[in-house]
């Protein structure tokens, strides 16, 4: 056996449908208990138990418990980066779900990855930062510039020196499923989608399992006009 990481382990786990299932579900950033999650996977309670076992076994998520309730999440956001670009991989090579509906344009305009914001309109600002020179990206690596920094500040009121966690980096490019391009994780593409979340300018959808976020009509407006494509 070669040395090095063992990622036929984290395959195997990721390739049964019921545990691609639940991992999806925990893809909203929400924690959900084993009966939402054996519901997301369309298994029995009993079943969803000896995944979740699994999937913690194999630290792809961990428990936390409530009362009596005991919930799960990813264990990092870079579960939810790698599960975002393995949609890409399979959207790519047409092996898409059969299902669609009326959400599925609005999953593509705009849907929370984890934490931050994916999609179309995710794209769209990343984009518009470089463009604006608020960040340098080469490859997957992506770095604040000084104006990024000074921009965060006045016109959104996030402090980038605040942002820096030891498990985590401030920017990362995360490949957007829908697009193939990427957009903005780390720590400021969490931050920058609280931070539209508390001016009120998009909020999450509320149906159970939901990964779209919804803009508001003057959500858009200031959007636009930070990170439109003319920016």
């Amino acid at each position: 056996m070669k040395a090095g990481p063992d990622i036929s382990r984290i395959a195997a786990l990721v390739g049964d449908p019921a545990r691609c299932n639940m991992l999806t579900a925990l893809m909203t950033g929400r924690a959900l208990t084993a009966s939402e999650l054996a519901q997301e996977a369309g298994i029995t309670p009993q079943t969803a138990s000896s995944h979740l076992s699994k999937l913690e076994a194999g630290g792809l998520i961990e428990p936390e418990k409530q009362g009596r309730h005991r919930y799960y999440r990813l264990s990092d956001p870079d579960v939810a980066d790698v599960l975002e670009g393995l949609q890409g991989i399979a959207a790519r090579a047409g092996h898409m779900r059969v299902r669609t509906g009326p959400k599925d344009p609005a999953l593509r305009r705009a849907r929370i990855c984890y934490d931050h914001l994916a999609g179309d309109l995710g794209v769209q600002m990343l984009d518009s930062m470089k463009r604006q020179k608020l960040v340098r990206q080469s490859k997957q690596a992506i770095e604040l510039t000084g104006e990024g920094k000074r921009f965060m500040a006045e016109e959104l009121q996030i402090d980038a020196d605040a942002l820096t966690h030891p498990r985590r980096p401030v920017c990362k490019a995360c490949l957007d499923w829908s697009e193939r391009r990427h957009h903005l994780a780390g720590t400021l593409g969490a931050a920058m989608m609280d931070r539209f979340t508390e001016l009120k300018w998009a909020a999450r959808d509320a149906t159970p399992g939901s990964r779209v976020v919804n803009f508001s009509r003057n959500g858009e407006k200031r959007f636009a006009a930070l990170f439109g494509p003319d920016q």
